[in-house]
């Protein structure tokens, strides 16, 4: 059991147990394996708490009910998993700007939290409007060999590539 306590799985193991995992998923639920739904509908949990019963007219809240389901316990799973793995590892450690960004933007937890919030959104808007997250098309999707992950998963990875190569570009030089 030495293993759980590494600092880094193997890439391959990791890639295989979501294999097994998205195979669980269809056998056990007929449903594939993803995440950003999750957010949708916790936004509309987070809404229902102020607005009651009138964020379930919204028509969107009628194709994906703000509820708690298998998906959402996944990614809480996720979270806890992580966290458990962290602590196992001794990895885990407080801190509200990383080093990286420290050494190119400074030190301030304000701009890191704009900086992060902006991209959650431009993230989420743009998993909603692609239909899916990375999980949900390249895993899932790729999976089932449906073109439109296949496409979606190559645009993940090349707006990624840019996106990285601007940032380590513009802010650490």
């Amino acid at each position: 059991m030495e293993w759980l306590r590494a600092d880094q799985w193997s890439p391959y193991v990791v890639g295989a147990g979501i294999g097994i995992l998205s195979w669980l998923s269809f056998l056990l639920s007929d449903k594939p394996l993803a995440c950003s739904t999750t957010f949708a509908r916790t936004s509309g949990m987070i809404e229902r708490l102020f607005r009651g019963k009138k964020a379930q007219d919204r028509p969107y809240y009628k194709k994906f009910p703000p509820v708690i389901d298998w998906q959402w316990m996944l990614v809480l799973g996720v979270i806890i998993g992580a966290f458990i793995s962290a602590k196992l590892s001794g990895q885990f450690q407080l801190s509200w700007v990383p080093s990286h960004w420290q050494a190119a933007v400074g030190s301030t937890p304000f701009v890191r939290w704009i900086a992060a919030l902006i991209g959650g959104i431009i993230m989420g808007f743009g998993a909603r409007w692609a239909g899916g997250c990375t999980s949900g098309h390249g895993i899932s999707g790729t999976l089932q060999l449906a073109i439109s992950s296949w496409l979606a998963a190559l645009s993940f990875f090349i707006a990624g590539i840019l996106t990285a190569m601007l940032i380590f570009r513009v802010l650490l030089t």
